[in-house]
């Protein structure tokens, strides 16, 4: 494609006007975008990327296809330019501030607004507001000059001369892209063990013009406290405006809840710059509260809420917010019989077993993840009997939807910040550029009940621990200063100050408390005495269950498979289903991970022979799936049956996250969701091994324990039940159960006749038995008559 004249079309879309306050316009919608040359220039999406606009225009072939990710890598290493004009849909003289707000740039760009430059971007977790007031005119050309994230980290690991901040590139099987580390921006982008390398360029939230007087909310957020003490609920409420007035702006705040009969209103002041008002609101003590609870442990009730701001000079404000109510405490303290200390998760003064898996950004491109596409993943989640997920720290802190969805179906949020698998640098720039992202990041997501936790790091902690990369010990110490000074001078500081409401651990995994004793860098953040740990084991039979660590909290654990051939096919041709063509190397982004599973099968089943490739493939597939499933399984039972015992001083395990729940692409990985959410074999099995009540048995040197593991808040009682019903001259008992009953005996006493079984193992939830009559009898008779005896009985 030759060099194209750049049209920039002029739109004028509808205005957002509160009463007295902001007038709001969005610039969402058509913009122009053309390559650092000019050669490629076409209409683009906003929000968007420069791969998915190409996609669109039909430019290039979709970028999961087949070897696409290494084959358009041109356009990760290309500066790409988005622009577009717009009229100014107000008088600018009637307002005293006007700003160009960006929620999300992906990443590092020039700001421009009539060829003036208002700023620079470099953090794709940032939003960035610019005063235009002074540069704004009646029609306007606004530009966001993107510079390739590839050769900006590049340039920074060159420009940083202090020491050396490893890892510098990933490992040559996945593919990537070298630096990560020194940008802000989404870690996995520039590859990972299970996913491609899509640098991505791109306005990728919205961006909007806004105008306002005296003063405009910019951060609103809630949270709930129960005061022990008072036995009474009240709300941390607190406002955050920019305050355009020189003098103090005085006025009246009220805050309405209706169905718990409050109300109360505040007098406040804001004063000049950046205001902050917090009201605590009390609720009512004669309304019935009901609390917010993980899924399968009760409803997720919520109150609709209104905050009414009427400031002087005319500035009205009215936010509506849904309001929850529900406690949490991370519980560490010294366990009997126990070397360490306990580590698990209080909800509303309940011990709650964490139940779930860890969750990855859901697409390369974010802008293809709707909320159909969320919702879709966080139910198949709590279908599976889950009531967390970790969000990892490579991925990106999701967008608000995600968090509404786990608000309103009650999966728990463990909230990593954004680093992982690295050391980072700590220079001023670098510390300044994350506690504005920090601070953003908590302002924005704090009010969710779902969040429990805020942790610091993806194992960065256990990397300096380990010496993962090979640093000389005499070096180690410079280290072990940065990580103290990014993790806990910055960013924790920061999050006690912003939010009081949830605990803070600084890595994952971490020995917790412990850790924080050692300085903050444990000798061993593994120790199952302590905190969380993450554990993979590709060597051992994954079907024994004594490899596993009983820890007292499991993050992280996961075996690979396939994913279906219906997936793979819509990303490979025919020549490419094979389990070693270059296709399935390529696909697979962990080293020597495809041998791996092949050996996991072999430990329990025949290897595929069928001399047809593609449906030897086929089987292959079938197989790592059923191996999955069956070892996360083995390991998931193993965990939730080690929540009340303590052997050899470890135990009381109280969570289970496997990796992982989703997928980013087509491709072998951890995951128990393929890409377009189909489940897996391990996503069914999960249903059965996170139910609420689940049977366990195991062998140990020849004697058979046998569990039964309940999440339930009361006593269950494993009841056997019995339904009888006529057939002609016989009657058919139905017997139903909620747990393995052994010696199940049926007795009708007096009534003469025999049954086709009798005294027999019940595995089953259902069983049916045939009494056979020898003489005439009834469905009344027999039903008074019986007596249903099982071991589990016996008291």
């Amino acid at each position: 494609m030759g060099p194209a004249a750049l049209l920039l079309p002029v739109l004028l879309l509808p205005l957002a006007v509160a009463a007295g306050g902001p007038e709001v316009r969005s610039l969402r919608g058509s913009w122009r975008l053309r390559s650092g040359n000019g050669s490629v220039s076409l209409r683009a999406e906003v929000p968007g990327c420069v791969h998915t606009a190409l996609l669109c225009r039909g430019l290039i072939q979709d970028p999961y296809y087949r070897f696409n990710d290494v084959m358009y890598r041109w356009i990760s290493l290309d500066n790409w330019t988005y622009s577009r004009t717009f009229k100014t849909p107000f008088d600018i003289r009637k307002w005293q501030k006007v700003n160009l707000v960006f929620e999300g740039v992906d990443t590092v760009a020039q700001i421009l607004l009539n060829n003036v430059t208002l700023g620079r971007t470099d953090n794709m977790f940032n939003r960035y507001s610019f005063d235009i007031t002074s540069v704004i005119q009646e029609v306007n050309l606004v530009e966001v000059r993107f510079l390739s994230a590839v050769s900006y980290a590049a340039e920074q690991s060159r420009c940083h001369k202090a020491h050396s901040i490893p890892p510098a590139c990933p490992p040559p099987v996945q593919k990537g892209e070298c630096h990560v580390n020194f940008i802000r921006k989404e870690q996995c982008s520039f590859s990972w063990d299970w996913g491609p390398s899509f640098p991505t360029q791109g306005i990728w939230k919205d961006v909007r013009i806004e105008a306002y007087n005296h003063c405009h909310l910019i951060y609103f957020s809630i949270t709930s406290v129960f005061a022990k003490s008072a036995q009474q609920w009240y709300l941390e409420v607190e406002s955050i405006f920019d305050v355009v007035s020189s003098k103090p702006i005085a006025g009246l705040v009220t805050v309405n809840i209706p169905k718990l009969q409050t109300q109360q209103t505040f007098s406040v002041k804001l004063q000049p710059g950046e205001g902050s008002i917090v009201l605590l609101v009390n609720i009512n003590k004669s309304a019935a509260v009901e609390a917010w609870w993980p899924n399968g442990h009760g409803k997720q009730t919520g109150y609709n809420m209104t905050t009414t701001f009427m400031m002087e000079a005319g500035c009205q404000i009215e936010k509506f917010s849904k309001v929850y109510f529900r406690t949490v405490e991370l519980v560490q303290e010294p366990i009997p019989g126990s070397p360490g200390l306990s580590f698990y998760f209080r909800i509303n003064g309940r011990p709650i077993f964490i139940k779930g898996s860890n969750w990855i950004p859901a697409d390369s491109f974010q802008d293809r993840v709707t909320y159909d596409t969320l919702r879709l993943l966080l139910k198949s989640a709590a279908d599976a009997n889950m009531n967390a997920l970790r969000v990892w720290g490579g991925g990106i802190y999701e967008q608000d939807e995600f968090y509404n969805i786990c608000d309103e179906i009650g999966i728990m949020i463990w909230q990593d910040f954004m680093f992982a698998c690295a050391l980072y640098p700590t220079d001023q720039n670098y510390l300044e550029s994350v506690r504005a992202e920090v601070s953003h990041q908590v302002r924005r997501l704090k009010s969710h009940p779902s969040i429990i936790l805020w942790s610091g790091n993806n194992e960065n902690e256990a990397a300096i621990a380990s010496n993962w990369f090979s640093i000389p010990y005499p070096d180690i110490g410079v280290y072990i200063k940065d990580y103290v000074t990014l993790y806990v001078k910055n960013i924790r500081e920061i999050v006690l100050s912003e939010d009081k409401s949830r605990p803070f651990v600084a890595s994952s995994p971490t020995n917790g408390l412990e850790s924080v004793k050692e300085g903050w860098l444990s000798r061993n953040p593994y120790d199952t005495h302590y905190g969380d740990t993450h554990f993979y084991d590709y060597n051992s039979d994954c079907w024994n269950w004594t490899v596993y660590p009983k820890t007292r909290f499991a993050s992280e654990y996961g075996f690979q498979s396939w994913p279906s051939f219906s997936t793979i096919e819509k990303v490979s041709s025919p020549e490419d289903w094979s389990y070693t063509s270059n296709f399935s190397l390529h696909r697979q982004h962990h080293e020597g991970g495809n041998i791996q599973m092949l050996q996991e099968v072999g430990r329990h089943f025949k290897l595929p022979q069928s001399p047809d490739p593609v449906k030897q493939f086929k089987d292959m597939i079938y197989l790592t799936q059923v191996m999955q499933a069956q070892c996360i399984k083995t390991e998931t039972e193993f965990y939730r049956f080690s929540q009340s015992e303590i052997i050899n001083g470890e135990g009381h395990t109280m969570g289970a996250l496997y990796w992982q729940l989703n997928d980013i692409w087509q491709a072998p990985s951890w995951a128990s969701l393929e890409y377009g959410g189909k489940w897996k074999l391990l996503h069914y099995f999960a249903q059965n091994f996170f139910a609420p009540l689940l049977p366990v048995a195991y062998e140990d040197k020849g004697m058979l324990h046998i569990y039964g593991v309940s999440d339930l808040h009361e006593d269950h009682k494993l009841a056997l039940r019995a339904s009888v019903s006529q057939q002609d001259d016989i009657y058919i008992f139905v017997l139903q159960t909620t747990t393995i009953a052994p010696f199940v005996t049926l007795d009708v006493g007096s009534i003469k006749g025999r049954f086709s079984d009798n005294g027999f193992l019940m595995t089953e939830k259902k069983k049916m038995v045939v009494f056979y009559p020898w003489e005439p009898t009834s469905v009344e008779e027999l039903e008074s008559s019986l007596i249903l005896t099982s071991l589990l009985d016996i008291v």
